[in-house]
């Protein structure tokens, strides 16, 4: 029971820090840069499970609201009204809905699809917390279709990609690693 605690807390640091450095693997793109982010926080769900999934990106969100500079833009308690922490608040659920989706799963499709699932959470919670922070909190409206255009059509073909990618690994590891919980 001691090893598994401390294997689970192991894990669940290790994608922490995976989710800090894919912050810094960037593409620049208008307004919300494409990153790594997305991709080790659906592996921390789909290879850690939900639950260790969620509290490893939600680990991840609290150290960077503490000040340290983990996010794509640095860190700090400032970040809260940064129009792009939604899609934080939106790794750490999609995580967790995809770690549950693909619990019981082997198949790569099955897979893909909580992936997908995953990227609708965080692109939705993402795109509602930046028009929310934009129009009422900053004072610098955005309209639907810029909003649209520049938080959603411009990044998630990259995205669309890292599910493909994390599906396949996903499957790979779990092949290879029987151990790997899928709570």
């Amino acid at each position: 029971m001691r090893n598994q605690k401390t294997r689970e807390l192991v894990l669940c640091a290790l994608f922490t820090a995976l989710t800090a450095v894919g912050a810094f693997i960037k593409v620049p793109v208008p307004v919300v840069p494409f990153t790594l982010q997305f991709l080790f926080t659906m592996l921390a769900g789909l290879l850690l499970g939900g639950r260790l999934g969620a509290i490893s990106v939600g680990a991840y969100a609290v150290l960077g609201l503490l000040g340290l500079p983990i996010f794509t833009e640095g860190g700090g308690f400032w970040y809260l009204l940064k129009p792009s922490f939604g899609y934080i608040l939106g790794f750490i659920v999609g995580a967790y809905v995809t770690g549950k989706l693909a619990a019981k799963t082997s198949s790569f499709w099955h897979i893909l699809g909580a992936n997908l699932v995953g990227l609708a959470i965080v692109y939705g919670m993402g795109m509602v917390y930046y028009y929310i922070i934009c129009n009422f909190v900053l004072g610098t409206p955005i309209g639907l279709w810029p909003l649209v255009l520049y938080c959603f059509l411009l990044a998630v073909p990259g995205d669309l990609c890292l599910c493909v990618l994390a599906a396949a690994v996903t499957v790979r590891l779990r092949a290879a690693l029987p151990g790997l919980s899928r709570a």
